[in-house]
């Protein structure tokens, strides 16, 4: 695995750019599922929600085979085995025993909760830097951390947990900071968030788009740090600049804020390009009536014949190709308001609605996604389940005749292929078992019932 400039792979080479300094260039056409990138992690911070759940060193779950245990020192790390806890010690060791009183203080606790983050991630940062561990790979992502662009910087440098430190260390705190603050990752396991790390090469090397080439997988596996995978989304040629995503391209209202808050440049992609000739987003209609019929509609804007089958094209229809009455579908509230009415009526067994409601969820994510966008794939994986469940529950429903569970027999199929067609290109992320296990499971139900 790269950790430096120096070590890059064949199929990656880069070129100047004009304000973001450098950018990673495919050197050749890059296929679509291809890993353009495997890269090391420098630091990482289980969030406190996986706290007793996953080990504190390579982040995975506890389960029948792996019991955590924790750290008798601080009592608040937890490790699946004397492995991953003698390679945490070197740096971990450093704040041990500080850690309860750190966490307790005054000065800690009326942080927020990200900035909470922020000062455990910044004591992360500087105990591994401090700890002396004499590593090749290390001593090369310092270098390469050191050589990111700081971030803007609003206030004073985050508080840390007390350690003893060099001189040296002392005198880069900032510097140390304006880079961690703009240069973490959030880690995910089946696309949901678990920690934040460090991948200094990573950082280095790409830039941000709204509408990205490819995006991250994370690599956990017991007893080693955890790896950062960048996946070709699509077809990427030569001499293509290779994006992947900062931020959650759905925050379309919030995003630029974060982009000049957190990392100090305004996105230039296609997306935001649109957005910004709007000049505000229209507001939603109030009453649900008028709401109802904006579902409708966009709904009709991309599945005119009232539904997909497996030869829909999940792509071609771009933000400016949406009409102007269609506008306010770009609040972020109007995402929100469908994703929680799919969840809810999803688990309440309304699965009518559901997929109803989920058909309206699946054309935002196509205006707002790129292609083969990994959320896309979870979203009709999620519509797959939801079509089945409605199938057994017609099973038992004398009301319902055999040409409504045909119907949702097809919907399921198609649901479950396109997730398909989607999951199994971005490949498997983070825990065992996950989506590639369920669209095999769907698979095998499915058949059954041909």
């Amino acid at each position: 695995m790269p950790s430096s400039l120096d070590e890059l792979p064949v199929h990656v080479r880069l070129e100047a750019h004009a304000s973001a300094r450098d950018k990673a260039i495919a050197a050749s056409d890059i296929s679509p599922g291809s890993v353009v990138l495997e890269v090391p992690s420098m630091v990482v911070l289980l969030l406190s929600s996986g706290k007793g759940r996953r080990c504190d060193f390579c982040l995975c779950s506890e389960s029948s085979e792996i019991r955590l245990a924790r750290c008798t020192g601080c009592a608040s790390y937890w490790y699946c085995g004397p492995q991953c806890q003698t390679l945490h010690w070197r740096s971990h060791k450093k704040f041990c025993r500080r850690l309860a009183s750190f966490t307790a203080s005054a000065d800690f606790q009326c942080l927020e909760p990200h900035e909470q983050l922020d000062a455990l991630l910044h004591t992360h940062l500087i105990a591994e830097i401090s700890s002396n561990a004499s590593s090749d790979v290390r001593a090369k992502q310092l270098s390469t951390f050191m050589s990111l662009l700081p971030g803007p910087q609003y206030g004073p440098v985050p508080i840390a947990c007390p350690m003893s430190l060099g001189v040296d260390v002392h005198q880069n705190l900032e510097d140390l900071f304006t880079r961690s603050g703009n240069n973490n990752f959030a880690i995910h396991s089946h696309l949901t968030t678990i920690a934040h790390g460090i991948f200094p090469l990573a950082s280095r090397l790409f830039n941000h788009s709204c509408l990205p080439n490819a995006a991250a997988r994370y690599v956990i596996r017991r007893g080693q740090s955890v790896r950062m995978e960048i996946v070709a989304l699509r077809k990427i040629k030569a001499t293509e600049e290779i994006f992947i995503p900062y931020v959650d391209p759905a925050l379309i209202e919030s995003r630029r804020q974060i982009f000049k808050l957190t990392y100090g440049f305004s996105c230039t992609c296609p997306s935001c390009n649109f957005i910004s000739t709007l000049g505000s987003i229209p507001s939603l209609p109030v009453s649900e009536a008028a709401l109802a019929k904006l579902d409708n509609t966009l709904q009709s804007f991309y599945f005119p014949s009232g539904d997909i089958d497996n030869h829909t094209l999940l792509v071609g229809l771009t933000l400016p190709d949406l009409p102007k009455n269609l506008h306010p579908v770009l609040r972020e509230s109007y995402l929100l308001r469908l994703t929680d009415a799919f969840s809810r009526s999803s688990h309440e067994g309304s699965y009518h609605i559901a997929l109803d409601v989920g058909l309206t969820v699946l054309a935002v994510y196509l205006l707002i996604y790129p292609e083969n966008y990994p959320q896309i794939g979870m979203h009709l994986l999620e519509m797959a389940k939801t079509a089945w469940n409605a199938v057994i529950a017609t099973e038992h429903d004398n009301a319902h005749n055999a040409l409504a569970k045909t119907s949702l027999l097809k919907r399921a199929r198609v649901y479950r292929n396109l997730a398909s067609n989607i999951l199994e290109l971005f490949g498997p992320e983070g825990d065992p078992a996950g989506p590639l296990e369920e669209l095999a499971v769907l698979k095998k139900l499915l058949h059954e019932e041909l």
